[in-house]
């Protein structure tokens, strides 16, 4: 994907007018804008920088006609918005928030669905759109994005920057006279990088008006104009300095470390080594990890590096015993975190034939308890956005945490505390509540949480993503820091001109991307993926309901064949599926066992005491079991055949009667949909914050009720405050993309009922008298 030869010109027309606009989260305690002026003209490209805490963010919400300030006059596509005295005017908003589209830091936030062309349909579905117009608009705007090939399959397990171009083919599919973006790229690679600038120079060439929030320089090139913000006020303007901005980007290109990044010595006794690993995540074929052998001299810094998805962040858990790899060993400060069983060379060579997927490769054996407590004590993990671990009153007792668990005397505690606030230069934010403090603050002091550890081994998970010049400087310096005192640093980053920023010998991982289309469950799985998902839901609950009327074994043998039936026309994997379901099956089986105690009738078979088992109580545990695990697998079959956006719209469907009883049934499918989209998103951030915390020591299974408690205040409360900004963002998605309640949608969907929907109700209606059947005398 290129960009266009030519670029639109702007016009006179204007696009953005703001005049004397204040802004305040605190009630006018402080003040995010302070008296901003700023006028946009149709078809310019702007650019937005300053330092973090500047009002950047604020001013494109603004923009967007996502906020409206507390004074001042905006005015957005010919709209009068906001005007001081009169205040927001909600209709001008909802007409001019039809023409603007808004792209945010995190694209996995703004993705509403589970199917690609479903997300990008959702816009003009809230415009209104017609369906044919909708089925153009999806087609034109996967092509500008080069993702046509990914339309039907999973936005949700993409990488970064092909999520994002997701997002940006969603906001193009309305047909915006203006986008916003706030920082599109600040968690991509260069490759993911250079994916979405390409995408914005296509619409500048086609004459959008873009307003471009960012911390890159580079990426000021092509912008007609570049604003810098400072302390919620514009400070200057002007055309791109495109010696600084190419300065910039020459930086950023691979080069030599700086002094002291230099390859370690043979003889340099080695604090990580990784020999032969191999590593799969569940689900997938190819190994995201594969073959990999590194070691890293005692205090050495290393920059690790490689496009999204190169395995570098897998890495990084495995180094802190947060995952297992398939094969290999790992030590890591003198603790064997994993160490490969039999003879290294014929498994190396099984893995590589594939042979591990069959489990003829034996798994690592990895470190004990006593071993994982003693790597916790020598090694540090900075994760990606440890700002959002963050969860004590005060900064002071979130950076205790770790030493606490390490079991140190209180006095001892308090120096670790001390030290690591000073080293950071927040000595003065200790009584603070960590929630008060900038995100480039709060980075500082998730960092120090860490670092009062006192670790032999730190690894940071891009530290300075997100952050400005001068507080990615601070990191810098810190890193610096530590090498002078002796620690190992491990930092994963995109930037060469980070790694030599601190002197790091340079690693890379991965070969270079190609693009993968993840396709939904519902479409590899044959017929059933294809009937309408109305006719699916009813008929699965018919069937798993009346599998509790099963009462004999003629009747169980015809569920289960139905049920197998169901599974291969479905092309599923039963061991995958039954996998998945397990847990629940464990339950069953446990249950059905109590059953032989507590079901009397028939013989006696054994007796201990007032215990005793009869051949009643063998078949009633066994019939109980069995139709309950049918009726599991069948709610599976149904899950894993439907997505997520077919289920909600089949339910909004079946729902619609009891509109005219006031129901708002629309709403209800949608807030369905956006759970069973969030869940999964919800569930990974929380085993991140445990996994976070366990780096420092925590763990809810271990220790005193106090230490217990402490563990899981240091869970719960990050996970909560992730829940609220997800949900956050996904009320801007939702706005953005003009979703109104009550407003009248368009579908791109059509449920339609076909031959294929009337055999499968055949198949269950005579399945349904054949059991009735079974049942008589």
């Amino acid at each position: 994907m290129t960009a266009q030869p030519m670029t639109a010109q702007p016009t006179d027309d204007v696009a953005v007018a703001l005049r004397g606009v204040r802004f305040s989260y605190d009630n006018g305690v402080t003040w995010a804008l302070d008296g901003v002026d700023l006028t946009v003209r149709a078809g310019e490209r702007v650019c937005i920088v300053g330092p973090n805490g500047s009002g950047k963010s604020t001013l494109s919400r603004i923009v967007a006609g996502l906020a409206a300030p507390d004074a001042g006059t905006v005015t957005v596509l010919g709209e009068r918005v906001f005007d001081g005295d009169a205040g927001p005017d909600p209709n001008a908003y909802r007409r001019a928030r039809r023409g603007i589209g808004a792209v945010f830091q995190n694209p996995e936030d703004q993705l509403v669905t589970t199917v690609v062309e479903d997300d990008v349909a959702f816009g003009p579905e809230n415009l209104g759109i017609a369906h044919d117009d909708i089925g153009r608009r999806i087609a034109e705007a996967l092509q500008a994005v080069d993702m046509t090939e990914s339309r039907a399959a999973d936005p949700t397990v993409m990488s970064g920057g092909q999520q994002q171009r997701i997002a940006i083919a969603g906001t193009m599919a309305m047909h915006p006279a203006m986008v916003v973006f706030d920082e599109p790229t600040a968690m991509l690679d260069g490759a993911a990088r250079a994916e979405v600038m390409a995408v914005l120079d296509s619409l500048q060439a086609r004459g959008v008006t873009i307003v471009h929030i960012t911390h890159h320089a580079d990426e000021t090139l092509r912008a007609d104009r570049v604003i810098r913000m400072e302390s919620g006020r514009i400070v200057s303007e002007g055309r791109p300095r495109r010696d600084d901005a190419a300065r910039v980007a020459s930086a950023d290109q691979p080069h030599p470390p700086a002094d002291g990044g230099d390859e370690p010595q043979p003889d340099s006794e080695p604090i990580i080594a990784v020999e032969h690993v191999f590593f799969t995540y569940p689900g997938q074929t190819s190994p995201v990890i594969d073959d990999l052998s590194l070691n890293i001299a005692r205090g050495e810094t290393v920059a690790l590096m490689g496009h999204n998805g190169a395995g570098k962040t897998t890495l990084a858990r495995l180094l802190c015993a947060l995952e297992r790899p398939d094969v290999g060993s790992i030590t890591v400060a003198g603790v064997p975190v994993a160490l490969a069983r039999g003879n290294r060379s014929d498994t190396v060579r099984e893995r590589r034939s594939g042979a591990a997927g069959t489990g003829h490769v034996r798994k690592p054996r990895m470190a004990s308890r006593t071993q994982r407590r003693a790597l916790r004590r020598h090694v540090g993990y900075v994760m990606q956005h440890p700002e959002r671990q963050l969860f004590a009153d005060t900064v002071a007792q979130d950076v205790a945490y770790g030493p606490r668990n390490q079991g140190l005397p209180e006095a001892a505690v308090r120096e670790h505390v001390e030290w690591a606030l000073q080293l950071l230069r927040i000595g003065h934010l200790a009584d603070r509540s960590p929630f008060a403090l900038s995100g480039g603050q709060q980075r500082l002091a998730a960092i120090a949480g860490v670092l009062a550890c006192r670790p032999d081994v730190l690894i940071m998970d891009e530290p300075t993503a997100g952050l400005d010049a001068r507080a990615s400087a601070r990191i810098h310096d810190l890193i610096r820091t530590l090498r002078a005192q002796g620690v190992t640093v491990l930092v994963i980053t995109h930037s060469a001109a980070e790694a030599a920023a601190i002197g790091a010998r340079i690693i890379t991982m991965g070969q270079p991307p190609h693009t993968q289309s993840a396709r939904t469950g519902a479409e590899g799985s044959g017929p059933l993926g294809t009937l309408d998902p109305r006719v699916k839901m009813v008929t699965f609950l018919v069937l798993m309901f009346t599998a509790f009327a099963i009462s004999n074994a003629w009747q169980l043998g015809l569920a289960a064949a139905l049920t197998a039936g169901i599974i291969a026309v479905g092309r599923l994997n039963p061991l995958r599926l039954l996998a998945a379901v397990r847990l629940i099956l464990s339950m069953l089986v446990v249950m059905g066992l109590l059953n032989l105690f507590f079901a009397r009738g028939g013989d006696v078979l054994a007796a201990w005491g007032p215990l005793t088992i009869t051949t009643g109580g063998v078949q009633t545990a066994a019939l109980y079991t069995l139709r309950f695990a049918l009726v599991i697998v069948l709610g599976a079959v149904m899950m894993e055949t439907t997505t997520p956006t077919a289920l909600t719209d089949a339910i909004g469907s079946l729902l619609s009667p009891l509109r005219r009883f006031g129901v708002h049934t629309q709403e209800i499918a949608l807030v369905l949909s956006l759970a069973l989209r969030f869940l999964p998103t919800l569930a990974r951030e929380a085993h991140a914050v445990i996994d976070a915390q366990s780096a420092r020591g925590g763990d809810i299974e271990t220790g005193s009720p106090a230490k217990r408690l402490r563990a899981l205040t240091a869970i719960v409360v990050p996970v909560f405050a992730g829940t609220l900004r997800h949900a956050d963002n996904l009320a801007l998605a939702l706005d953005a993309r003009c979703y109104e309640e009550g407003a009248h949608r368009t579908h791109w969907r059509r449920m339609r009922v076909r031959r294929r929907d009337l055999l499968f109700i055949t198949m269950a209606v005579l399945y349904l008298f054949a059991l009735i059947a079974l049942q008589m005398p």
